[in-house]
């Protein structure tokens, strides 16, 4: 029983888990800091009740702050079930805390009957050259999954990153492809979903453009033989369903959130897949969030392939593309507290960004030099001031060689864009 239970501390332990060589490579002009994680330990007056949960200190969507644990410390954690005001990693840890204290698995603590034991899960990657993808599609196809979301991108050829990923697997192998809004409009994005639909593994489009354009949704759908999802509640819930803007959803945040968004996509009978980034934790808290959603139904994205260490023991299971729910009590896994001492952090909790050129070359001899991803080539591709998705576009990624021309150039990048013409 629970009733007696109390948490006696809240500590943190913030640790920065390396990708793996090739997802470094690539994450590095944009998600670079997604390695950071802060595991929160909770202890308890039952001396073998020990709750964690983790938070990515810069991607998740919310953060612990000082006064949840003030508010949390002393009190009974059944109290603070549900409570997505706690921030991610501490939430995560109640749940944990409580499953353990009463012995059964963190899905039953969420009032909704299991519907499966096994949850689909997608391998994913953020921007990254056709050949670096198929690369990964293969270990991916190793490692016992079916699905593979991965960014496309206007500096990117996505016909080339479909049709090398085809190549080197098998044909049940599936494609979802996410545009973060990137070809802007209806017009733009018909053409390009219409050729994509000619590939037999593409399976899902996400975003393909602004998610407020509900017209410009209805009128790809009336267009495309694929599902179109977008995150939920952009275009609010009640404007998605009555306009008929995507065939299903992406859902994410914290556990009450989750479970409130999963109801009502159920409702009106439309899937998603749940978006719950980090490691081994975060990855089992999907599972079991999977484990009762009815339409949770789509692959789940964790970006678990994304990193060298999942810090748990024993880990996740993953077989013909679905995770198996762990069955043992809170979260079900045994943390690697070798691990947490390996790659434990000193503040400040962050890695500074390595210096790059990103070049992105056209056919036709047009070039285009970026410094920064975030504040310079997304900025200049939302603005339409490059092709949506042409053919043929090649993107590289230019580390620091230690010449006068490198910096010379990086130097001019300071002040925006550099373009050339051949």
């Amino acid at each position: 029983m629970t009733s007696n239970l109390r948490i006696t501390d809240v500590e943190r332990i913030v640790v920065h888990v390396p990708f793996t060589p090739r997802c470094h490579i690539w994450n590095a002009p944009l998600v670079w800091q997604w390695g950071v994680s802060e595991i929160i330990r909770i202890t308890t007056n039952a001396p073998d009740v020990v709750g964690y949960g983790e938070t990515l200190l810069h991607y998740s969507w919310g953060k612990v702050s000082d006064e949840a644990i003030a508010r949390v410390k002393g009190g009974n954690p059944a109290d603070f079930l549900g409570d997505d005001t706690l921030g991610p990693g501490l939430q995560m840890a109640m749940y944990d805390t409580v499953g353990k204290a009463l012995g059964v698995p963190a899905y039953r603590l969420f009032n909704l009957s299991r519907v499966r034991e096994w949850c689909p899960i997608a391998w994913w990657n953020t921007e990254m050259a056709p050949e670096a993808l198929a690369e990964e599609a293969k270990e991916a196809v190793a490692a016992g999954y079916t699905s593979h979301k991965f960014k496309a991108r206007p500096w990117l050829d996505v016909y080339a990153q479909v049709e090398q990923i085809s190549d080197v697997v098998p044909s049940y192998y599936k494609l979802d492809l996410d545009w973060n809004n990137m070809l802007l409009n209806a017009g733009n994005a018909a053409p390009v979903l219409t050729e994509l639909d000619r590939y037999d593994r593409v399976s899902i489009y996400e975003s393909p453009i602004m998610q407020r354009d509900f017209e410009g949704q209805r009128l790809l759908r009336s267009k495309t033989t694929r599902p179109i999802a977008l995150h939920f509640g952009d275009p609010p819930f009640p404007t998605a369903v009555r306009e008929e803007v995507c065939d299903g959803f992406v859902v994410g945040g914290g556990v009450n959130s989750v479970l409130k968004q999963g109801i009502l996509a159920a409702a009106f009978e439309k899937p998603f897949w749940l978006q719950l980034v980090g490691t081994g934790l975060t990855t089992a808290l999907a599972a079991h969030l999977g484990a009762v959603l009815t339409f949770a139904q789509w692959p789940a994205i964790t970006c678990l392939n994304n990193y060298s260490d999942d810090l748990i023991v024993d880990p996740i299971v993953v077989k013909g593309g679905y995770m198996h729910v762990p069955e043992g009590p809170g979260l079900g896994i045994t943390i690697d507290e070798d691990a947490l001492e390996r790659y434990r952090m000193q503040a400040p909790y962050s890695i500074p960004k390595d210096k790059h050129i990103l070049t992105v070359s056209w056919p036709g001899g047009r070039t285009t030099h970026y410094a920064h991803c975030n504040e310079q080539l997304w900025p200049d591709c939302h603005a339409g001031n490059q092709p949506v998705q042409e053919p043929g576009v090649k993107f590289q990624i230019r580390n620091d060689d230690g010449t006068p021309e490198w910096a010379d150039l990086y130097a001019r990048l300071q002040s925006g864009p550099v373009r050339e013409y051949a």
